[in-house]
């Protein structure tokens, strides 16, 4: 299993295979769609965006509030899908890594490969385990949008497989990978 830093650099997400297993440590940023949502219409509007996603990873997750002790609440990937309408205007913006579950759309696919950018999934229903991978959680932005507020996490050792590399190559495609048989993860 590889084990990762975010941000990443080109040389190393170009170089990751679907279906690899690796281990995230590093900055990664919440947002699920109605966060992608008013970001696209901020970049439209030509407004400065409140975090900076030049080479920024973000994983579709609406956590849940924090038990006294603990970073973060339970915090499973949402379905991707869901980002599929705002993904590739962000991936121009700069946005290299993705996490969360279930397949992409084929225009996030060709825009992943236009960027050279990388989407992870991570194992749905898993919510509670993977937040022992989060060790510190920072509100950045969208307040009024409670669980889908932008949140700045950090990650150690958080798994997940390579779903969609950055040549194109889709883990949902694959045959002898995690979710070949089933097409879940």
């Amino acid at each position: 299993m590889k084990k990762l830093t975010l941000p990443m650099d080109d040389e190393t997400r170009t170089s990751l295979k679907a279906g690899e297993s690796v281990l995230l440590s590093g900055t990664v940023y919440t947002a699920r769609d109605a966060a992608h949502k008013r970001l696209v219409h901020m970049l439209e509007c030509e407004e400065p965006l409140p975090v900076d996603l030049n080479n920024a990873a973000v994983y579709y997750v609406g956590p849940t509030p924090a038990a006294p002790g603990h970073a973060i609440g339970s915090a499973g990937p949402t379905t991707s899908s869901r980002m599929d309408a705002y993904t590739p205007v962000l991936l121009d913006e700069g946005l290299r890594v993705m996490i969360g579950k279930g397949r992409r759309s084929e225009a996030v696919k060709e825009a992943i490969q236009k960027h050279g950018a990388v989407y992870f999934v991570a194992c749905g229903g898993a919510g509670a385990l993977l937040s022992h991978c989060i060790t510190e959680s920072q509100p950045v932005a969208f307040d009024d949008l409670l669980a889908e507020a932008i949140v700045r996490l950090t990650l150690k050792d958080f798994p997940c497989f390579v779903g969609i590399d950055a040549q194109g190559n889709d883990i949902y495609d694959l045959e002898d990978t995690p979710v070949s048989e089933t097409g879940k993860m």
